[in-house]
């Protein structure tokens, strides 16, 4: 011993060395104490889940084996087990909904049915404050506002919501008086239509149908009222289209076109004029013009219209022949024979 404590250093170390030992074995025998009670604890759980499966596999097969004792037909189970619930309500309604459309095509009631939803609809948007109060039409004089109305479709139970203000206009502009068409929607209960009509120009009748025409031929009614008494007449096939121009040049000359009662398109070449006391004059296929201008220098020349004759035939050019009454044409033979025994008698 040295005093400086190397002796007791030394022998003391040999304990320690062995404290040190026993410590770390305990430590490793907890470890491995440790990993055993987990590698335990996952077996068990393994074991339960795998049981839990096994059970699971056999209560499906007893679920398969009974479904099959009870139904033999193995596409009928095979549905019952995979098709989704409810679906054979869902397949009912839509097999029920396609045999009701197929029976409202087959009897043709596709018309009814849409204008029943039509109103059902409509109906809906009035309870809720759409209800059409006040309908303004503008620009109409031989239509009435019932008719414009009528003519596009609007009626009472209409809505101003589901009002299709294009469709509307499409069916106003359909109708043959009306040449344009505005449809304007003011929320939440105002209509406002403005037309633009067309003006009737003359009476036009073929195979003894009378019908009001415009001035390029558009048939506006098919039927005449008093109204329209005063118009021109136009005659024969293709009369409605070719009126336009041939009456602007019957106007150049009064004297006929103050007596015109009708004209008269034959063969769809040339035309007749047929005055008020019935005289009838043929004009030629040409030079339309020049025919009418000799017609009124014979008139103011000769009182050619204003004579007892019937007709007046100016077809062929430079030639102009006239046709007596039975009363003149009588006339005139007694008064050949009368010229005729004088002539004798001398």
């Amino acid at each position: 011993m040295d005093g400086g404590g190397r002796l007791d250093r030394s022998l003391r170390s040999p304990g320690s060395k062995a404290d040190s030992l026993k410590r770390a074995d305990s430590l490793r025998g907890a470890g491995l104490l440790k990993e055993a009670n987990l590698i335990r604890l996952a077996a068990s759980g393994a074991g339960i889940l795998l049981r839990e499966q096994i059970a699971k596999l056999k209560r499906a097969r007893a679920e398969r084996l009974d479904a099959r004792a009870r139904n033999p037909n193995r596409a009928i189970t095979f549905l019952e087990r995979h098709v989704p619930r409810r679906l054979g309500a869902a397949l009912t309604i839509i097999i029920l909904g396609g045999s009701a459309a197929l029976g409202v095509v087959a009897g043709g009631h596709v018309d009814a049915a849409i204008g029943a939803l039509s109103d059902t609809r409509n109906a809906l948007a009035n309870a809720a404050g759409f209800r059409i109060t006040s309908v303004t039409v503008n620009g109409r004089t031989q239509l009435t506002q019932d008719e414009v109305l009528a003519a596009g479709g609007v009626n009472g139970r209409s809505s101003l919501l589901f009002l299709d203000a294009s469709g509307v206009r499409d069916r106003l502009k359909a109708d043959p008086w009306i040449a344009d068409a505005t449809v304007l929607k003011l929320y939440p209960g105002a209509l406002q239509i403005d037309i633009t009509e067309r003006r009737p120009f003359a009476l036009w009748q073929e195979n003894g149908k009378l019908s009001v025409i415009t001035d390029d031929g558009t048939v506006l009614e098919p039927y005449v009222t008093r109204r329209f008494a005063s118009l021109p007449l136009v005659v024969g096939k293709g009369a409605e289209t070719r009126a336009r121009d041939f009456l602007a040049l019957v106007a150049n000359y009064p004297v006929v076109n103050s007596q015109l009662k009708a004209a008269i398109f034959v063969g769809e070449r040339r035309w007749n004029l047929r005055l008020k006391d019935g005289l009838d004059i043929r004009l030629p296929e040409t030079d339309v013009g020049r025919a009418l201008a000799a017609l009124v220098k014979y008139d103011r020349e000769d009182k050619l219209l204003s004579r007892d004759i019937t007709a007046i035939d100016m077809r062929l050019p430079g030639r102009l022949t006239v046709r007596l009454s039975e009363e003149a044409a009588k006339a005139r033979e007694e008064q050949f024979k009368k010229s005729s025994k004088k002539a004798g008698s001398a």
